[in-house]
């Protein structure tokens, strides 16, 4: 790996031709990755090629003609490193991982997309979870992500009928400790909370869930029919007729198909996209045995990069989390791929037989891919609605608050609680009107006076506000606060205030804008933060200094953006509170005792039936439990009877007296020599035992 150090005052490469020709001899002509860094030290881009000095050549030549963008990327760059590979297809799969742990800025970046979901199999655990998110995070490697779909109705109607066709886990969590729930009853669940069912077993029936999203259906189909003929054979007609629904099932999810290729049996995906200046829309129909079983949907920037570029990008980081099954034998693709021989290598290696990526010339394929793009050009329709009624909202929201620019990143605040308890704090964010989920947060409140029977929504919020903003208020004092939309486009990524917020909104009155004004005044930030308050009661908008509210009309733009606002703070604080709150009233007294987990407490409930009788055991009793030893049902014991502790005595006033001597060394006290041993001390008086109950 080429490494440099990159000083502050370095010139950019194309500026020292001396020090960019000795770099690039350095660079071998094999295989690889190669990073392009600015002055800061910042990764500008990360690409991958056969023979990186060609490669990485190729952008210093003045013959060869950049789009606008990579231009401003080459005078920027004032180092380059590299990581050599043995392959190319090495290389493709380094520059994938790369990029997501960079996040450069000149790559094409897909976008985090929200209104494509996604279908997660925990293949990790022991009994996989099936479940529908639009967060795709980087988890375990062995779990699996099929998507993103762009009909989400269809979706969850598909995992619907799969649930009912096959017996799978329904809760994230047992809902009892000792037995299973009623969905074991009515054959939904085979028992997997209680462990019922081996984890072996479970994950075959997991691995038919799987084929259904990976478009094997057929494949499926032909496996089911296998075992029910043997299940006959064998004279298990339950277990036949139980094959026999499944396949009725399958059958169901098959005819939802709309689109059928005739006497086609190969396995193909077509991709193509659209774009306008700001986005670009991509479809991808997958076709299994001529049938269209998923069409999954991506958007990008358009401005990262040409259509091919785009379409490449797409193409490396589906197939790159899918298992080897799932890749198709031919990909239709609607422009010309800059380094197809490099996936379609990669691709054929991993699925272990030839996959071509093809441009269709044939009027069948050809009508395919059209279809394709005319679903790509309706997803792009959509998403200009969605820009257009966004920026008028933004627009409309900065004449309200006369504010000198558009308010790009807007913060909303809001507390939960019922009667003090439980009480938290949500922080949620929306980019260019969109809701950012990324950036969302929840707060704890600590304030000690903040309790059950006692809330305080004021101090609550000025609270949250103080721990939201003090770093920038340290940022500030060193010179270095730098809201995001007074630097450039380009170098916003870069900056580390950059998640600055253009507009702050409080869910409250006028009540709870003093508080947060009071905090951000201390912070010396109330000239910088600009902080607004929607009350709920007449929807009325409060300034920071001004008594009355704005006037402002129910159903202007800005004003239902600020209620968007509003209502997914609100959906957010309370979830996180109701969380809490369960959390609270489920947790049992038995997690208090250290060395105490969930499968002893089980064996001490399966014994003693209820913590009242494990409260009358003796310690001898408890340890006879399997799993407790003698020193951990001590433990227990002191638990439930803490005056009895030889270790600590409670005093009427509180206080802790010294423990008693331990056992082990009263032979040493009985040698001492008598000038070393402390006179009595008088016998305090002891306290009435405390009922367990009544312990903290």
């Amino acid at each position: 790996m080429g490494t440099g150090v990159v000083s502050a005052k370095a010139l950019p490469l194309v500026q020292d031709p001396q020090r960019l020709e000795t770099r690039l001899k350095e660079i071998p002509p094999e295989p690889g990755v190669y990073y392009m860094r600015d002055a800061t030290d910042q990764v500008l881009y990360i690409g991958k090629s056969k023979k990186l000095r060609s490669r990485v050549r190729s952008y210093f030549r003045d013959d060869h003609h950049h789009s606008p963008r990579i231009a401003m990327m080459v005078r920027q760059i004032v180092d380059i490193e590299f990581i050599v590979t043995d392959t190319e297809a090495e290389a493709l799969a380094l520059e994938a991982n790369l990029i997501k742990q960079h996040q450069p800025h000149y790559n094409v970046l897909l976008k985090d997309d929200k209104k494509y979901p996604w279908l997660c199999i925990t293949w990790s655990e022991a009994y996989p979870r099936i479940f529908i998110t639009r967060k795709r995070q980087a988890g375990k490697k062995a779990d699996r992500f099929y998507g993103p779909y762009v009909d989400v109705g269809l979706l969850r109607r598909t995992l619907s009928l799969v649930k009912r066709i096959f017996p799978l886990r329904q809760r994230p969590q047992p809902l009892f400790k000792d037995r299973p729930c009623l969905n074991y009853d009515i054959g939904r669940c085979p028992g997997v909370c209680q462990q019922l069912i081996t984890s072996e077993d479970y994950h075959k029936i997991v691995r038919k869930v799987a084929m259904v999203f990976q478009g094997r259906i057929d494949e499926l189909e032909q496996i089911l029919t296998q075992q029910m003929e043997r299940a006959a054979e064998e004279l298990r007609f339950e277990a036949a007729a139980h094959i026999r629904d499944q396949l009725a099932g399958i059958k169901t999810l098959a005819a939802d198909q709309k689109v059928a290729l005739a006497d086609d049996t190969i396995s193909r995906d077509a991709i193509a996209l659209m774009a306008d200046e700001h986005h670009a829309c991509i479809q991808l129909f997958q076709m299994r045995a001529g049938r269209l079983v998923g069409r999954l949907g991506f958007v990008a920037d358009a401005q990262s990069g040409t259509p091919g570029e785009i379409l490449q990008r797409v193409l490396e980081e589906h197939y790159q989390n899918v298992d080897p099954i799932e890749i198709p034998t031919e990909i239709l693709v609607q422009h010309a791929l800059p380094e197809s021989d490099l996936l379609m290598e990669f691709l054929s290696t991993t699925k272990g037989r030839k996959v071509a990526i093809v441009q269709p010339q044939r009027q069948t394929k050809a009508d395919l891919l059209e279809m394709v793009e005319r679903n790509a050009g309706y997803e792009l329709a959509r998403a200009q609605r969605f820009a257009d009624r966004n920026n008028q909202a933004m627009q409309d929201l900065a004449e309200i608050l006369d504010l000198p620019e558009l308010p790009r990143r807007i913060e909303g605040y809001d507390i939960s609680h019922i009667q003090g308890s439980d009480a938290v704090a949500s922080q949620v964010v929306f980019i260019d009107g969109l809701p950012a989920k990324q950036h969302y947060r929840h707060y704890k409140i600590k304030d000690p006076t903040v309790k059950a029977g006692h809330s305080d929504d004021f101090a609550s919020m000025a609270e949250v506000i103080g721990r939201r903003f003090r770093k920038f208020a340290a940022q500030k004092a060193k010179g270095d606060l730098v809201r995001a939309s007074e630097t450039s486009v380009l170098e916003r990524h870069v900056k580390a205030t950059a998640d600055f917020p253009d507009l702050v909104m409080i869910d409250g009155g006028k009540g709870q804008l003093s508080a947060v004004v009071a905090v951000l005044r201390e912070l010396n930030l109330l000239d910088d933060v600009r902080v607004v308050s929607l009350a709920k009661q007449r929807e009325e908008i409060f300034l920071p200094g001004e008594s009355l509210p704005l006037v402002t009309e129910s159903e202007q733009p800005g004003v239902q953006l600020l209620r968007r606002l509003r209502d997914e703070a609100h959906r957010f604080a309370v979830s996180f509170h109701r969380q809490k709150r369960t959390e609270r009233m489920r947790r049992s007294r038995l997690d208090d005792i250290p060395g105490l987990g969930y499968q002893r407490q089980k064996q001490l409930l399966a014994t003693f039936r209820s913590i009242d009788y494990l409260r009358e055991a003796t310690p001898d009793q408890i340890a006879a439990v399997p799993g407790i030893g003698r020193r951990l049902a001590q433990q227990i014991y002191y638990y439930f009877h803490p005056n009895e502790d030889p270790a600590q005595d409670i005093a009427p006033d509180g206080d802790t007296r010294s423990p008693a001597p331990d056992l082990r060394n009263q032979e040493l006290a009985a040698i001492a020599p008598e000038s070393l041993q402390s006179p009595p001390s008088p016998e305090p008086p002891i306290s009435a035992p405390k009922h367990p109950d009544d312990l903290s």
